[in-house]
């Protein structure tokens, strides 16, 4: 391995370490509670951003479309690939294209579409937005309505499967209800569940589904049979909403508070009905670098409803698509032929340009846009963490690149993509976009295939000067 490639590979490391200490870390649970007085409790902690510099790149060698060309396309016409995949290179700094092969073409992204996501998500609502799962008051007295906002990082248990990250709970949610209840001498009360802020099919295109639970607004643990594991393939409950109501109704009993009865559905009441307690999540910008280092597809579909609300669009696949695309031509973003149906990628229907990819990275990586630093620096560190920890290992034929690549990964049947940043030879940090969706058979050539692609940018000195 080249001395370059070694010391950019400890500098991934130290900023792997620095991310997950400072800002990776989903500190900051909000929790507040109705006192018998009216006013609010609440107990705050927020680490500040943490912004990973882009900026300054050296005025040396700028990659040529030539250069690039001669050690892309070689490698991009192996069997393993099935046909050429769609590429597209820019200056990650400046959005100038240096190189593009099908860059218009709209391919299947699977997974890198949740790039376009965090994207969004980080410029709407924003990057310090965080979501609150609310109880209230219910239509009729003695009645309480335990409300979804679609949060479905709020955890059942004490947060430390998330290794540091800490998300909201779901018992201190509990304790403050109580706590307000019991303050004004109510020990029993019927509860109902408030599912209502999400519109549209639950249910995701590819069905029932280990990589996804359905999609509604109030979960636990993303409706994960097994809350323990996270990041992974899981068994999922049918029902979300349902077994959050009756978790949190056994951990009202643990606090004081009888439920009356089985929950059962309902609608909190209009009119700015007062809570009765709250929990929020961590902000968005935690939930973005989550989704994308493990390609986490319930966080990526809980952030584009969080786009659609507020863009005022429905809560909805279709609501949600919309909201993004509006939010990333807003930014300048090219969408051309791209057309989504999802933001997970899970849909073998979604289509992105390697155009729009490249421009939404190199959107997040200007000086204009420090909001959307956490869609850099979620990206998976090759070799070493998230979806690439297994990838550029000794006997790839990329190992150069380990710690050098920072990308996201795509995988559906007959499609392997990858979409990130890169610093070539010469200092230069280019994002590039590699869709390959028209291969069948063994998948790991195809990623290797598309590793070795990723890892001749980082060793291409295929420049000029200027």
């Amino acid at each position: 391995m080249r001395s370059k490639a070694i010391a950019a590979a400890l500098a991934a490391v130290l900023l792997a370490v620095l991310v997950t200490l400072v800002h990776g870390s989903w500190k900051g649970e909000r929790l507040s509670a109705r006192a018998d007085d009216g006013t609010r409790r609440v107990a705050a902690t927020a680490a500040p951003p943490v912004l990973v510099p882009v900026s300054g790149d050296p005025a040396g060698a700028t990659p040529t479309e030539a250069g690039i060309r001669a050690v892309l396309e070689p490698l991009g016409r192996t069997t393993a690939l099935g046909a050429p995949p769609a590429v597209a290179v820019v200056d990650a700094l400046t959005g100038r294209l240096l190189y593009g092969a099908n860059q218009d073409r709209a391919a299947t992204p699977a997974s890198t579409t949740k790039i376009t996501t965090a994207v969004a998500a980080l410029t709407a609502p924003g990057p310090d937005h965080r979501i609150a799962t609310r109880v209230v008051p219910g239509p009729t007295p003695g009645t309480i309505v335990l409300v979804g906002g679609g949060d479905p990082t709020l955890t059942a248990l004490d947060g430390r499967q998330y290794n540091g990250y800490q998300p909201a709970r779901l018992f201190d949610l509990a304790a403050a209800t109580a706590a307000a209840l019991k303050a004004s001498g109510t020990t029993q009360v019927k509860l109902q569940y408030d599912t209502s802020l999400y519109t549209g099919p639950a249910l995701h295109a590819i069905g029932v589904n280990e990589n996804i639970a359905p999609v509604v607004s109030l979960m636990v643990d993303e409706g994960r049979v097994d809350p323990t594991v996270v990041g992974k393939e899981s068994n999922r409950v049918p029902s979300p909403g349902v077994d959050a109501a009756k978790k949190f109704a056994t951990m009202l009993k643990t606090a004081g508070v009888t439920v009356d009865g089985a929950p059962t559905p309902g609608t909190a009441p209009g009119g700015g009905a007062p809570e009765l307690a709250s929990v929020q999540s961590p902000p968005l910008s935690a939930i973005v670098e989550q989704m994308l280092t493990v390609s986490d597809n319930d966080l990526a579909e809980a952030l584009l409803r969080q786009v659609a609300i507020a863009k005022g669009q429905p809560a909805s696949f279709q609501g949600g698509t919309a909201a993004a695309r509006q939010v990333l031509e807003g930014l300048g973003v090219t969408y051309g032929a791209s057309s989504l149906k999802d933001g997970s990628g899970l849909d073998k229907e979604n289509r992105l340009t390697p155009q729009t990819l490249v421009q939404a990275l190199s959107t997040a990586a200007s000086g204009a846009h420090p909001e959307l630093r956490r869609a850099l620096t979620g990206l998976p560190i090759a070799g070493f963490t998230g979806t690439l920890t297994d990838r550029y290992g000794p006997k790839s034929g990329a190992a150069d690149a380990a710690g050098v690549v920072r990308a996201k990964t795509g995988s559906l049947t007959g499609v392997s993509t990858l979409s990130g940043l890169v610093r070539d030879r010469d200092g230069r940090l280019l994002a590039f976009a590699i869709l390959a969706d028209r291969f069948t058979g063994d998948p790991d050539p195809a990623r290797a295939a598309i590793d070795r692609m990723a890892a001749a940018l980082a060793d291409c000195g295929c420049g000029t000067a200027g």
